[in-house]
């Protein structure tokens, strides 16, 4: 079955990955990746990770699931097309005294035979690969039959789906671009692996929680890549309107009344099993 993604033909995917890869190696996204951390444990449990199998975590970022696997002793290969990433998951594996094979690798073109791995993981990563049916074709290719892809995605109704969208409004995305959030579409997965992978998808939460919205708004900006080259290519007189409606935007969702934040952002946790 051919892959079919309604992207405009115009999308220039090398010149939108460029500009995502060096978004993604501005700031330090580890500093909000170890925040996600029990995401990637909940992936390794809900695809039932053994010790004896062989794992590839894509676009791994600072190694999440990867960090994880290795935890539940799987034979691990951490990729990422940001080194400097992977370095931040080096250290952390390093710390643990973690066995883990760390490479850079395009989620568009991963640098392994098919059938190569029993399990392929990403959290928040390989969905916003600008070419998803090309990323979702790679993930099926060296993933064995009988295997399993282990995914969570951010969902469109999400608050980081509405995060991305509110940014937008400021940075426009590049024409025809598939939203990343369609990756937390069970419809959407359907079509990006067809019949290829059955698909058991399950909505779940995670819960954003910093010392107050003031504080995510100042981690993000400086450390949250995509969110840091956006305020600087708007300019100071746009950067404080985009700040005051991500302010607007946590005020509404925050469930905290202490003057913290903590803002449940649903995910889709996705456990595909390769025909």
């Amino acid at each position: 079955m051919t892959l079919q993604i309604a992207a405009s033909p115009a999308v220039d995917f090398t010149a939108v990955k460029t500009r995502q890869q060096a978004a993604w190696s501005s700031g330090d996204y580890a500093v909000v990746g170890t925040t996600l951390q029990i995401v990637g444990e909940t992936l390794c449990e809900a695809v039932d990770l053994r010790s004896n199998q062989r794992v590839l975590d894509v676009a791994a970022g600072n190694g999440n699931a990867t960090l994880a696997a290795a935890r539940r002793f799987a034979d691990v290969v951490s990729t990422d097309y940001v080194d400097t990433l992977l370095q931040r998951a080096r250290e952390r594996a390093a710390a643990e005294r973690l066995d883990v094979t760390f490479q850079l690798a395009d989620a568009e073109n991963l640098p392994f035979a098919a059938g190569s791995f029993d399990v392929v993981l990403s959290t928040f990563g390989v969905m916003f690969a600008p070419d998803q049916a090309k990323a979702a074709r790679e993930l099926l290719r060296v993933c064995r039959p009988g295997g399993r892809i282990g995914l969570a995605n951010w969902t469109p109704d999400s608050f980081i789906g509405r995060l991305f969208k509110l940014i937008g409004t400021y940075v426009p995305p590049a024409p025809g671009l598939v939203s990343p959030a369609m990756w937390g579409s069970r419809e959407h997965l359907a079509v990006l692996f067809g019949d290829q992978a059955e698909i058991a998808a399950e909505r779940r939460s995670f819960s954003f929680r910093y010392r107050s919205p003031a504080h995510f708004v100042d981690v993000f900006r400086t450390y949250y890549g995509p969110v840091h080259k956006a305020f600087a290519a708007i300019g100071s007189e746009a950067g404080e309107a985009l700040e005051r409606d991500l302010l607007a935007l946590m005020n509404d969702l925050n469930s905290a009344r202490d003057g913290t934040l903590v803002i449940a952002s649903p995910y889709l946790e996705v456990v595909a099993t390769r025909s």
